[in-house]
This record gives structure tokens, C-alpha cells and sequence, in this order.
């Protein structure tokens, strides 16, 4: 059914929980159409210098500084979307709360939070405030590393049979890696937590008072495959004191996507206006749960949510080992196919960070007189120039590689540069690279026997017509644009629509609900063969930076680590063993050119 009881239309609402921020909208049950959007900017943003000013409560009046590739967020700014974007939402669509049936949220990941037995995180506890261990761990928190390198090695020694399932490595951002940073880091915080939860199913336990673990990210980032985790053995082999760590802090009910975990609460129903008792579906990841959204249910459709970073996912009807993806899993995105994961850790992120410390002055100010944001300006500027016109390549590993690679600890390159080189120079080579890195995606997964059929772009960077054409020209795909400007949202209104009993499962409730192609780009036939010259450049540095040949990049980590401040302990916690370094960076803003997602 998709009326109420009167005969009047039903709704459902989509929360999509970005990297700085999280987006409400209103969904008509019957087709699909947005009637209504709220977005709440999180107050603490990404906690990447020291901890909030406002929270800690060290005893000299200093936050606890904290050391590179750290990335925290405050559990509160979540809480405080329910409060403020759904309501708004609700009443931007100028609907009655009592016909919505349903709510549905989705997540970045892998996104952690500690918490005790009643969900209550434990940056919330007195005397915890001031523990860098005990707030929230964003999915771009790379400081996992070393565990994550430990875990690879053994799980290779040993042969472990879940390894294959991950590409043959698995990533510093996933729960194995960060869970076992923070025993070794901060074993008395690690201690008091007795869950340690996705980001995903926190919110909805918040919502709905149920803790149900999600099988996406059970799947792809909690090593959860045919039924099991890593063994205590294995554990135990990486530190005695993680053999528990599935048994007593991880493990928990598993909840089928699509199916209500729960109902609202009297509490959320008071945050978000909502109905009390209506259905709340089980958690899931924003790239994933945009699959539906873009009607892509099927093999061979690759799905690129693109933002800050770029998360490729698409269904196989087949299982098969393909090298460096993040995963797959049995039904991670819909039942009866096998869900593929890849990504890309850097997209938006990188666009951003060029033009704000590598574009002079007189840019901005020429986009300002010209009406224009400077992305759009500096777009504008590069579209004007034929391909490899520029003279240069890069690599874009700004923030890492996730996929092909796994590896977090390398570095962005840019080669060619010359005393001529201009910003749209560099900016242009950067969009290419991002492509390029896709690219190289896409073979992987073909080599691997998983065909790729059609590319499809979800997500902020879409708007950007000159990037688009660039990734149809350089994988050679027929590229569609989603029509949904809140692809997640909506996805996850479909998920909410499913768990209200609304529809029979995702695909149908996909081919009612989910968006027509926004725009069309056909390769260029010309541009395909000049971006192949490119691609090779591209490829012998991927592999003489990234596979050993040269790791002066790794070397370049070890010294930056060596040269930086010591980590500065709370008083009273224990000291992390390793860690060094205090980063002096700040997240960048999501503009006109990139919107918050991950994986």
C-alpha cells in the first residue's frame, strides 16, 4: 500500500549523515518525488587539530592535542540532525508528520563509535571528555594504520580465508584496525566501552532504542563474511588482549537490510516531530543505500557516489576475488546478488584542498567579479584546453588509496610542472587524476571477471559537466547523472518505504521510488584514444609509487611522524604507544563542488 488509512498519500523520511554535515528529506511513498529537504551543519565538523574547546574538561584548560591522520566527531551533532533537519524537512514539504510512516538513515563508513551498554558514548562520561579514544572515529581517521598493516601480514601469514574477500587487504579505516588502535593506544577507554558500534546502527538505536548491527557494514567493514569473524586465534596472535574483541565488544544481532529494526521512540519522536511507533529501518552506508535511488539493481551497474571521496559499488550475480576492492558481500546492497565495493579516498577533498593553499589570489577575486565559485571558475578556464595540453599527470592519493592499492600511507604526486604552469593547469590535471583512478578501478573489476556495464554518478561532483565528460572519456563508459540531488536521502527513503511494509522488497520498491538519469555522457571517440596516452603515464607511476618500486612516500610518512610533537596525554590516560605528531589541519568545507561521502 502507499496511502493511509483516509485514502491520502504516505511518506517516509531519508536522513543522509555526510562527513560535516546531515540532509532530511521528504519522500512520497506512491513515486518517489522530494517534497521537502533539511540540512544541519555539525557544530564540531571534523576534530582533526585538538579536541573541542567546548567538551574537554582537562584540568588546565587545554584540549588534548591530537596527532596526524586523526579524524573524531562529536556522537551530540548527530543527535542534534533528528532535532533540527527532520523537522525542517517536515516543514519545508508542508506535509502532516502524522502521514509519515516511516524513517530510514544512512552513514558514512567506517565511522565508530565507543559506547556503553546503553548507548550512551563515552566521550558523554565524566572524566572522558578529554580522551581523544573515547569520541567518535570518522571514517577518513587513518591513524590506524600500523594496526592495519599487523592485520594484512598475519591474515596472509595464516591464509586466512576472509582475506581474499577484501581484495587481499583490508583498510585502516575499517572497525578491525581502529579497534585495535585504541586497545593498544588507550586500553582503560577500551576497557570501559562495552560496544563498539558503527556510526550506522548508533543512530538508529538512538532513533528506535534497538541495537541491530547492519549486514553492509558488518559485511564490508567488520571482516563479517559466511557467517563468522576473524577467529579469537587470529586475535589473540595480534594481541593477547584482543582475542575477545568480537565476542565482547563487536559482535551483536544482525539486521537484513530493508527490514524495520525497531519503531520510534517516544524521545525521537519529541526530537523529530514524528509519529511515535513508526517503523525505523536498519541502518546502511550512504553509497550503498544510493544504489536503489539510482534504480541500479542489477549486475554490471557501477554506481559512484562522488564527494569529499568516491565510493564505487555495484551488484554481481557471481562471486569472484577482485584485487584491492573493499569488498563483497552476500546481499550488501540487495538480496540475491553479490555486492562489489571500491573507492577512492580523496575526490572533493583533493578539489577543495587546491583551492584553498594552491590557487593565488587574483583567481578568487577574477571568480568573485565574474559571479562565479571558484571551482566553477577554474573550470571554466580548464575546459578551454585540449587534452595533455597541459603537460602534466598526478596522482591522487592526497588522502591515500583506498582501492586498488589499500594503502593509506601514500601521498599525491603531480608531474610536469614548470614555471608556465597555471592553476587551471593543475586543477585539470587533478580531475583527471580522479578519473584515472577510477579507471583503474574498472579494470580491476573486469580482469577480475566482474563486468562492468554502465557507470553511474551519484553525489555532489555531478553538477561539474567538464568532469563528467572527462571519466565517460577516460573509462570509456556511457556515463548517467542520478536526477536526485540527495541520492543517499533518497535511497534511504526507499529502505524506510521497504520497512514500513510499503513495498515487498528494494528492487520494487527501487522501480517505484527511485530517480530517472539526471544527464547523459557518451565518450567522445577521440578523446578516449588522447585520455589512453594519459592513462599509461598514469599507470607506470600508480605502479613505481604504489607497488614498491619507489616507496619514498612511505619514507616521507616516517619522517613527518619523527619530526612532529609527541602526542599529548590527558591526565590520568594512559600513554599511546607509538603514536606521535599533532596535525594542524581543518576539515574542508563541502561546497557547489563537493558534497560529503564515503565508505
Amino acid at each position: 500500500m502507499d496511502v493511509t488509512a483516509d485514502g491520502s498519500d504516505s511518506f517516509v523520511i531519508g536522513v543522509d549523515y555526510g562527513t560535516l554535515s546531515g540532509r532530511a528529506v521528504v519522500v512520497r511513498v506512491r513515486d518517489g518525488k522530494e517534497l521537502g529537504s533539511g540540512v544541519f551543519e555539525y557544530p564540531h565538523a571534523v576534530v582533526t587539530d585538538a579536541l573541542p574547546a567546548d567538551l574537554a574538561d582537562a584540568t588546565d584548560g587545554t584540549a588534548a592535542r591530537l596527532p596526524g591522520e586523526w579524524a573524531l566527531q562529536v556522537p551530540n551533532d548527530y543527535r542534534d540532525v533528528l532535532r533540527r533537519a527532520v523537522p525542517a524537512a517536515v516543514a519545508d514539504a508542508g506535509i502532516d508528520p502524522a502521514a509519515v510512516v516511516g524513517i530510514a538513515t544512512d552513514f558514512t563508513a567506517c565511522t565508530m563509535v565507543p559506547v556503553k551498554a546503553d548507548g550512551t558514548p563515552l566521550n558523554e562520561l565524566p572524566g572522558f571528555a578529554n580522551r581523544p579514544h573515547a569520541y567518535v572515529k570518522l571514517w577518513r581517521h587513518h591513524a590506524a594504520q600500523p594496526q592495519a598493516d599487523r592485520i594484512n601480514a598475519l591474515a596472509a601469514e595464516l591464509g586466512e580465508d576472509w582475506l581474499p574477500r577484501y581484495g587481499g587487504l583490508i583498510s585502516s579505516e575499517w572497525e578491525f584496525a581502529k579497534g585495535l588502535q585504541l586497545l593498544e593506544e588507550d586500553p582503560e577507554t577500551y576497557a570501559e566501552m562495552d560496544h563498539w558500534v558503527e556510526a550506522a546502527d548508533w543512530i538508529v538505536w538512538q532513533l528506535c532504542g534497538n541495537y541491530v548491527r547492519n549486514a553492509c557494514t558488518a559485511g564490508y567493514k567488520g571482516i563479517y563474511q559466511d557467517g563468522r569473524y576473524p577467529s579469537e586465534e587470529f586475535l589473540a596472535a595480534l594481541n593477547p588482549d584482543f582475542k575477545d574483541f568480537v565476542s565482547a565488544k563487536l559482535a551483536h544481532t544482525i539486521g537484513r537490510l530493508g527490514d524495520a529494526a525497531g519503531y520510534l521512540t517516544a524521545e525521537a519522536a519529541a526530537w523529530t516531530g514524528l509519529p511515535e511507533g513508526i517503523a525505523v529501518a536498519v541502518g546502511n552506508v550512504d553509497a550503498h543505500v544510493t544504489a536503489p535511488a539510482a534504480k541500479a539493481v542489477e549486475p554490471g551497474q557501477l554506481v559512484a557516489i562522488m564527494g569529499t571521496s568516491t565510493c564505487h559499488v555495484m551488484n554481481g550475480a557471481e562471486l569472484r576475488e577482485v584485487p584491492g576492492m573493499c569488498g563483497v558481500v552476500d546481499g550488501g546492497i540487495v538480496d540475491g546478488l553479490w555486492g562489489y565495493e571500491a573507492g577512492q579516498s580523496g575526490v572533493g577533498d583533493i578539489f577543495g584542498w587546491f583551492t584553498s593553499n594552491g590557487v593565488p589570489p587574483e583567481y578568487h577575486q577574477a571568480a568573485e567579479a565574474a559571479g562565479l565559485g571558484i571551482h566553477e571558475y577554474l573550470t571554466e578556464l580548464a575546459s578551454r584546453q585540449a587534452i595533455g595540453e597541459h603537460g602534466l599527470i598526478a596522482l591522487d592519493w592526497h588522502s591515500g588509496n583506498r582501492s586498488v592499492l589499500v594503502d593509506h600511507e601514500l601521498s599525491g604526486v603531480v608531474v610536469g610542472q614548470t614555471l608556465a604552469t597555471r592553476p587551471e593547469d593543475t586543477y585539470r590535471a587533478l580531475l583527471e587524476a580522479t578519473a584515472f583512478g577510477t579507471r583503474t578501478i574498472v579494470d580491476a573489476f573486469r580482469d577480475s571477471g566482474v563486468p562492468v556495464r554502465e557507470f553511474i554518478v551519484a553525489g555532489g561532483l555531478l553538477k561539474n559537466r567538464l568532469l563528467m565528460q572527462i571519466y565517460a572519456d577516460i573509462t570509456g563508459l556511457p556515463l548517467s547523472t542520478i536526477g536526485s540531488a540527495q541520492g543517499p536521502a533518497l535511497g534511504s527513503a526507499i529502505h524506510a518505504a521497504v520497512a514500513a511494509g510499503e513495498y515487498a522488497d528494494i528492487r520494487a520498491a527501487a522501480a517505484a521510488m527511485g530517480s530517472e538519469p539526471g544527464s547523459i555522457y557518451i565518450p567522445i571517440p577521440e578523446n578516449v584514444a588522447a585520455y589512453e596516452k594519459l592513462f599509461q603515464e598514469y599507470r607506470t607511476l600508480h605502479d613505481y609509487f604504489g607497488r614498491g618500486i619507489n616507496s619514498v612516500m612511505h619514507r616521507l610518512k616516517a619522517i613527518q611522524r619523527a619530526a612532529r610533537p609527541s602526542f599529548a596525554t590527558p591526565a590520568g590516560a594512559a600513554s599511546p604507544a607509538g603514536v606521535t605528531g599533532a596535525q594542524h589541519q581543518k576539515a574542508v568545507p563541502a561546497d557547489s563542488a563537493a558534497e560529503e561521502v564515503s565508505a
